[in-house]
């Protein structure tokens, strides 16, 4: 009874093609999730936003041809110029002096902290640490050519990326196309689309934002506050672009570049390690009523709301869910919004 009710109000709220959309939509969120196209669709949204950015700068007095002739070509430097900056970071990261150097710091920083802790704390860390040392320098030294070399899954992943961002440029060449003769399955497919890209927009760019911020003061902390007192901490810049790319993750991300930073710290001086330890918790609280401002004003939700849809979505769907879990909530909660629940 309460059911058919339920269904009943439904029906009354919206028509059946805005339903069969919804459906559509959250069935297609599904299969990104499942079959790992989460990259293929974040590159496309990129695309699609930055490329609707930039279009608002095309004089509007232009015959439609001409329009999109010049949609056409922002959207193609919009792919060049992010494909070119994740080949430049890849071929940093996959260098013997990027993530694999930084990694075989953190290992021996654990082993030398290992002999001096008491051993209730010692008892907890890994008992496999020389041997993942092992394995780490074995890495960098003597297969560093393995790292940088792209492999089949790899260039699959690479070749859903350029379709996604091939995709998204030209949905947004069509984006200014009358639509005014659509039928209205069509009008509401778009407007799922006009709202996840509008809430991308908004938790990426907003997320963008707290993460520079962040890394400013961490750069701040790294290369001119411990270098005034002659404490020059190892990889400290390969630390600060770490603390930029993990920061677009809200809440865990922080987490992830400060325990790095707190680790090598401690392996300096103990003095040191409780420095870093206090100085990037004020970073955090700092980061977290930031999150709250930003994030949350732009999506209408708290930080603990976008942590909880992160910890749903990371069981579910592990790593993929966990980055999707914002853009995703704050496509959902726009929806809910947009009929009046809540």
């Amino acid at each position: 009874m309460l059911i058919g009710h339920f269904q009943a109000g439904l029906r009354k709220m919206m028509s059946k093609e805005k339903i069969t959309s919804y459906v559509l939509a959250v069935t297609a969120i599904f299969i990104v999730l499942r079959f790992h196209l989460l990259p293929a669709v974040l590159a496309g949204l990129a695309v699609y936003v930055l490329t609707l950015k930039v279009a608002t700068h095309i004089p509007k007095n232009m015959n439609r041809v001409a329009h999109k002739l010049a949609l056409g070509v922002v959207a193609i430097c919009v792919i060049t110029v992010l494909i070119s900056a994740c080949m430049a970071i890849w071929s940093f990261v996959g260098s013997s002096h990027g993530i694999p150097a930084l990694l075989a710091t953190v290992v021996d920083t654990l082993g030398s902290l290992r002999g001096t802790l008491p051993a209730s704390v010692a008892d907890v860390m890994p008992t496999t640490i020389e041997g993942l040392r092992q394995q780490l320098l074995e890495m960098v030294g003597t297969h560093v050519k393995k790292i940088s070399v792209v492999g089949m899954e790899g260039l699959k992943v690479f070749a859903h990326i350029l379709l996604g961002m091939v995709v998204g440029g030209m949905t947004a060449v069509h984006h200014f196309d009358d639509h005014e003769k659509s039928t209205p399955f069509l009008g509401a497919l778009r407007a799922r689309l006009r709202n996840l890209a509008t809430s991308f927009d908004k938790v990426v760019f907003a997320q963008v934002k707290i993460s520079g911020l962040n890394t400013l003061l961490t750069g701040i902390y790294l290369l001119v506050v411990l270098p005034f007192f002659d404490v020059h901490l190892p990889m400290a810049t390969l630390l600060v672009l770490l603390t930029f790319a993990v920061g677009m993750l809200p809440v865990v991300g922080n987490l992830i570049s400060n325990t790095v930073i707190v680790v090598i710290s401690l392996g300096i001086s103990f003095g040191v390690g409780a420095a870093s330890l206090l100085f990037l918790v004020l970073i955090h609280k700092a980061e977290y009523f930031m999150n709250a401002r930003i994030v949350g004003h732009e999506v209408q939700a708290t930080a603990w709301e976008l942590l909880a849809a992160m910890l749903v979505f990371e069981a579910a769907f592990g790593i993929g869910g966990l980055v999707a879990a914002p853009v995703v909530y704050a496509w959902l909660k726009a929806e809910v919004k947009a009929q009046g629940v809540i």
